[in-house]
């Protein structure tokens, strides 16, 4: 590969890393994007592209962080208010990222709810002191402060009909409350519940509330009369409800009724039921959980529980921060968003153009994401942390996994669906299994080793499509293959060596026909952490704690180069441009770029806080993926040729304008000459258009200098900087300094970049004045002396 052809630089094309840690979640009216609280900030989410495009509150490296409660979107949409840690509200402007308005809540504590009214005028707070206050957003004053509720609220909604409006809201006590929120006066209390108190959902009539609990039940109830009308035991503790219309019920249930009053609701067992409130039947439960299934409960509980009435969609939020969203219509699932993925300890690219990538995380789920939309897919069957993935070039839908659980799992991708699913699995190690590696020309075998120092070679059968949650997988040999902790396993292109990377400081190769010893590869002083085969040359990399790359031959089994560079271990390493560059990562967070010819660093890359863990490559290696400890997951894309493009474009541009100032020059047209010698940034030729500008008279000067554009002023303001540090030019500066420092005027000389720059020249002025200061004492002597011995002269003279 020519030396045009090596790679140079790599720029982040995307990031996707935690964007929900709990607490609240709110949707945008038309669903375009997802509000998410994340410690002290809120995550702006595009469910279009699935990824942040932008965080509110987010604070500087020397600041405390203030810590947000809880948040509710205002004013269209287009504005959201936060509650703080420092007792706080702050309306902030999301789109423009710009704070608006703060004032104090004034609550004896956290405020842990906050709704607004349908016309964004009015906004309640309920904190944990158990106080309710009503504010007017538009004088940003507390109206009303309403009692009654115990202990932390946990439920506030705005209601309003023709008749009256009221605000309702529920907390430890297990009551629901109304207020009117004129008089501020309590109109009614609802009691029923026997538990917390955690949704309500006003009917479309104005006349009827159905509210949920963790007791159990869902109750509705008369608004009118202030009595509930049915309780309904529903045998799960219930997060979040939504009432829906008749009309908006998933097309396949054809019992409805336009007077029935049908609920969602969603709680601990992790899946949606609708039920009709007046009869008290359910109509329709979820045939498979939203969430995987857990190992204890047999679903992970649902948190949180959102409808848009528009879309006509909902999202559920389940404990592990997935959230799911769904068409009603259907009740299909539509999207699946992961808010937070922990440490990523191993990431694989697989299907054709690499259209997905798998993730291994600190959880018993690989997560497969599209990259196109990063919908994702949870691919549940582990009982234990997955700790690696492998995939072949020669079947894009395969992947293998391994996890804690010491067993290892074979997938396939349906082509047609676009879903994976388990086709076998596997348990042989008994202890958890670190890496897994597969056969690189036919998909006919794969490897494996484990904490139990245990290198095994398993057989895969050749129609791997037929097969369905039926595939045997056997193990063809066992040897004991290290004396510590085995890290990495990895198979030659040829698939005829298997190299192993172990905490004993050694490195192993083996045949794989039979795992015979091939030989050990001594020379790292700490444990090894990766291996890697060139694709062209018999080499081997190994990657070490010791902070160093070696490459080693496979004929004679020595160290051929040591590469140093990274200040922490050396975490993972890929070959690139046909084994003429190598890519690695470390502890310390870089990731970095290196010639192997030369054993130079060409670029270093930082975008990770902590270890990365994991590299991946595309089949085409124009992009590349990242992900550590930090939860980041980095896409990187090559543009070593969009560079240099680039750079050709420029260079071309340049010759193209010096030749145009030579034409200007020789034309004596001056002024044009001037404004490009700016352009091109020449100070000794701007130097001489000056002076040769200066030849005519001072008015066509400054009549020239007026012209100029600020931009060009400032320009020229600083190539008379430079000029002036030299004496011979010191004359040709201050006539510039002078003439600009007149035009520019007193007001722009303030701002930083002017003022620094004339701080610069002051110096050498106050030499130069001095300098002239000097000359002119000496001249006037010299004249002085010259009058007072002209008489004696003369004298001699007539003599």
């Amino acid at each position: 590969m020519s030396k045009a052809n090596l790679k140079e630089a790599f720029e982040v094309e995307s990031k996707y890393g935690a964007f929900y840690t709990g607490g609240n979640v709110q949707w945008s009216a038309n669903a375009e994007y997802l509000f998410c609280q994340k410690g002290g900030t809120v995550s702006i989410l595009s469910m279009s592209k699935g990824s942040v495009i932008s965080s509110l509150c987010i604070t500087e490296a020397d600041q405390l962080e203030d810590t947000i409660n809880c948040f509710a979107l205002c004013n269209e949409d287009t504005g959201i208010i936060t509650h703080h840690k420092s007792g706080l509200f702050k309306l902030w402007d999301w789109k423009t990222n710009k704070l608006m308005k703060l004032w104090k809540s004034i609550h004896k504590g956290p405020v842990m709810q906050i709704t607004l009214s349908n016309n964004s005028i009015l906004m309640a707070s309920g904190g944990s002191d158990g106080s309710v206050r009503l504010w007017n957003l538009q004088h940003h004053a507390c109206t009303h402060n309403f009692k009654g509720i115990q202990g932390v609220v946990s439920v506030l909604e705005f209601y309003s009909n023709s008749e009256k409006s009221l605000l309702f809201g529920a907390g430890d006590n297990t009551k629901i409350y109304g207020w009117d929120i004129i008089t501020g006066q309590e109109k009614i209390i609802l009691s029923g519940h026997f538990s917390k108190v955690t949704s309500l959902s006003f009917h479309e009539n104005g006349n009827y509330l159905v509210s949920s609990g963790r007791d159990r039940v869902l109750i509705l109830w008369d608004i009118s009369t202030g009595t509930s009308v049915r309780v309904l035991p529903v045998y799960e503790g219930i997060e979040g409800i939504f009432i829906i219309s008749a009309k908006c019920l998933p097309v396949f249930i054809t019992s409805r009724k336009s007077d029935g009053i049908y609920v969602a609701s969603a709680g601990e067992k992790g899946v949606v039921k609708i039920w009709e409130m007046k009869t008290g039947k359910q109509i329709y439960v979820q045939d498979d959980p939203l969430v995987p299934p857990s190992k204890e409960e047999g679903g992970l509980s649902i948190t949180h529980l959102l409808y848009n009435s528009i879309s006509n969609i909902f999202a559920v939020v389940s404990v592990d921060h997935n959230i799911i969203v769904h068409s009603m219509e259907l009740f299909e699932c539509k999207k699946q968003l992961v808010g937070y993925s922990d440490e990523i300890l191993d990431v694989a690219y697989l299907g054709d153009n690499d259209s997905h990538i798998a993730l291994a995380t600190n959880s018993c789920d690989i997560k497969l994401y599209e990259i196109a939309s990063m919908n994702c897919q949870l691919l549940c069957g582990h009982t234990d942390s997955i700790l690696a993935l492998a995939t072949t070039l020669v079947n894009v839908n395969l992947l293998l996994s391994s996890a804690k659980d010491n067993s290892v799992r074979v997938w396939l991708l349906d082509k047609d669906t676009m879903r994976m699913s388990c086709i076998g699995h596997a348990v042989r190690h008994t202890a958890s299994i670190s890496s897994i590696a597969i056969s690189q020309t036919l998909p006919k075998f794969f490897t494996t080793v484990a904490q139990d120092s245990c290198l095994k070679l398993w057989e895969l059968p050749n129609n791997l499509e037929s097969h369905n949650q039926d595939l045997s997988l056997n193990v063809r040999h066992t040897i004991l293959a290290h004396q510590k902790d085995i890290n990495c396993v990895t198979i030659s292109p040829n698939d005829k060596l298997i190299a192993t990377a172990s905490q004993d400081k050694t490195a192993k190769l083996w045949y794989a026909e039979n795992l015979q010893l091939v030989g050990v590869l001594h020379g790292h002083r700490r444990g090894v952490w990766c291996v890697r085969f060139s694709p062209i040359d018999q080499v081997l990399l190994t990657t070490s704690a010791d902070c160093t790359m070696k490459l080693w031959s496979l004929t004679e089994l020595n160290c051929l180069k040591t590469f140093e560079g990274h200040e922490s271990s050396v975490l993972r390493g890929e070959f690139l441009s046909c084994g003429m560059q190598l890519i690695t990562s470390g502890g310390d967070g870089l990731l970095k770029l290196w010639n192997i010819k030369t054993s130079e660093c060409i670029s270093t890359l930082n975008q990770h806080e902590s270890h990365v863990w994991t590299l991946a490559v595309t089949k085409d290696q124009k992009h590349m993926i990242s992900g550590g400890s930090d939860s980041l997951l980095v896409i990187w894309r090559d543009v070593t040729e969009e560079r240099k493009a680039q750079a050709a474009s420029e260079k071309a541009q340049f010759v193209l304008e010096e030749q145009r100032l030579a034409n200007l020059l020789k034309a004596e047209e001056l002024q044009a000459a001037l404004k490009l010698a700016l352009k091109l940034e020449r100070p000794l030729q701007v130097l001489k258009i000056i002076e040769a500008i200066s030849k005519k008279t001072n008015n066509e000067f400054t009549e020239i200098i007026k012209e100029l554009k600020p931009y060009h002023k400032e320009t020229l303001l600083k190539c008379a900087v430079t000029w002036n540090m030299n004496s011979r030019n010191s004359l040709a500066a201050q006539v510039i300094i002078n003439a600009l420092i007149t035009e520019i005027g007193t007001q722009e000389l303030q701002t930083p970049n002017l003022s620094s720059t004339l701080e610069v020249m002051m110096p050498y002025t106050d030499r130069h004045f001095k300098r002239l200061t000097k000359l002119l004492q000496d001249l006037y002597l010299l004249t002085y002396t010259f009058n007072r011995m002209k008489p004696d002269i003369i004298s001699i003279g007539t003599k």
